[in-house]
């Protein structure tokens, strides 16, 4: 920059300019921080299995053709077993792992426990247990197509099958009643998590995802829970983080073939995240890729990510046991290019939502 200013005018200029400039940067970052999203952590080498371990979770392979993806899987794996050879019920067991986050928060500290009490008299893990995600009492009828009065995976699932389960129509993937351990309590390290407001609706905790998915190890063992088991990590209006925020869950698997979920419950109506709404994502996300070995579009088939920034994250309300949920819906095999699919209605998504096929790098 050659001009006839004096030397201090340039430099009162450039100073000016630094705080202009960080200013714009630090603004652009905080805009750009704090968005809804889900993650799939990839699968932790842990060794082998234990001696006498017990059985692996059950699942099946499939082969299927796919429309213009060259990087989706010739053969993907399921939960559950395949609907077009068998026409039976598969129950898998479930742990919920109530977590209470303790966060630093000025001089003193906040603490976020899943065995929070609502206004309905329930906590949060209770009023989870008593949602359409695990118990029945909904009869879900799409476009007209009535595919049972079930849990909401396990219609989500046979909606998937449906030319399938047309015919074997005792087909069913549930959830077993969740058994639920003691109180997991994380003193979360101040380097590790903060209290924000990312939504405008109160105070969250937000917590390093890799410190957490740490000691989610941990709990693994110390727990004792085995492959044949969904654990389920349940959180209270706590977000992830990884750079930014807000993570509402996750899924991933260890090598030793033990699979597991992340999620958080958010109390606040019209939130992300809202009570089950991150629940139904990351268990669909589960069933369809729970050992992580399926990809599409360049990435992990996740059936819940083309939809979250939908309307309302894409989430609908259906009243169970006199209270409201928000169940997100979920994309069919269908929107991965499934040749020939097998969906109800011939449709891409739970809800019907208009989706085109998704096309590699999507």
């Amino acid at each position: 920059m050659k001009n006839r200013c004096s030397l201090f005018t340039l430099l009162a200029v450039l100073v000016a300019l630094v705080v202009v400039s960080v200013a714009g940067v630090a603004f652009a970052q905080d805009a750009q921080q704090v968005r809804p999203m889900f993650v799939t952590v990839p699968m932790h080498n842990v060794g082998p299995a234990p001696a006498g371990a017990p059985a692996a979770l059950q699942t099946f392979s499939k082969s299927e053709t796919w429309k213009n993806d060259p990087t989706a899987s010739k053969t993907i794996t399921e939960v559950g077993t395949d609907p077009s050879l068998t026409n039976t019920t598969t129950t898998i067991p479930v742990v919920i792992i109530p977590i209470e986050f303790v966060i630093k928060h000025g001089t003193g500290t906040v603490r976020f426990s899943a065995l929070t009490k609502l206004s309905n008299g329930n906590t949060a893990v209770q009023n989870a247990i008593n949602s359409p995600i695990f118990t029945s009492g909904i009869d879900w009828v799409q476009g007209g197509t009535d595919l049972g009065n079930t849990q909401y995976e396990d219609a989500w699932t046979r909606g998937d099958w449906w030319t399938n389960v047309m015919t074997n129509s005792s087909y069913h993937l549930l959830l077993g009643a969740p058994t639920v351990t003691t109180l997991q309590v994380l003193h979360v390290p101040a380097s590790k998590g903060t209290v924000g407001n990312p939504f405008g609706k109160g105070n969250r905790g937000e917590v390093d995802i890799n410190y957490f998915d740490a000691q989610v190890q941990t709990m693994l063992v110390n727990l004792g829970i085995t492959p044949n088991e969904l654990p389920i990590f349940m959180y209270y209006n706590t977000f992830l983080t990884e750079g930014g925020c807000c993570i509402g869950g996750y899924h991933s698997a260890n090598s030793n073939g033990q699979t597991y979920s992340t999620y958080d419950y958010d109390s606040a109506v019209g939130s992300f995240s809202q009570d089950v709404s991150a629940l139904s994502h990351e268990i669909g996300e589960w069933i369809v890729n729970p050992l992580l070995t399926d990809f599409a579009c360049s990435g992990y088939m996740e059936v819940g990510d083309p939809l979250e920034n939908e309307a309302n994250y894409g989430d609908y309300p259906y009243t169970l046991n006199g209270f409201q949920y928000h169940l997100q819906d979920l994309v069919f095999l269908q929107y991965f290019g499934q040749s020939p699919s097998t969906s109800v209605n011939g449709w891409s998504t739970f809800q019907g939502t208009t989706l085109g096929i998704c096309q590699n790098g999507q």
